[in-house]
């Protein structure tokens, strides 16, 4: 056999070995393409918006988006006094004492001062 890169030997033993190493890689690129990886392809899913209700002039009003509630603290009609219930929460709780809704007073701008109306 000789050890000459361009002998037919060589050139046959290089084709076989490409060959193969195409059989292999198309073969592996049909198993990944037939794969099916959960949630692959599609959008993930968006987090729900959670849902709130709140006791607004002895009644129950809601559901209530977090953009909703902070629009009914900024016309005062949810104050910290005011009762707030969410899914999963085991009774209804004042505003001060219900996380989300207190960050939305401490984003809720103050009213505009008189002189400036």
């Amino acid at each position: 056999m000789s050890t000459d890169f361009y002998s037919m030997d060589k050139l046959v033993e290089f084709g076989m070995s490409m060959a193969i190493a195409n059989q292999m890689a198309t073969s592996m690129n049909q198993s990944l393409n037939q794969m099916q990886v959960p949630g692959a392809g599609k959008a993930m899913p968006q987090k729900s918006e959670d849902i709130y209700f709140a006791v607004i002039d002895g009644q129950q009003k809601g559901p209530y988006s977090l953009t909703e509630l902070s629009r009914l603290i900024a016309e005062k009609k949810i104050v910290k006094e005011t009762y707030i219930w969410k899914p999963g929460m085991s009774q209804w709780e004042l505003a001060e004492n219900v996380n989300e809704v207190l960050r939305l007073v401490a984003i809720t701008p103050p009213p505009i001062p008189e002189s400036d109306k």
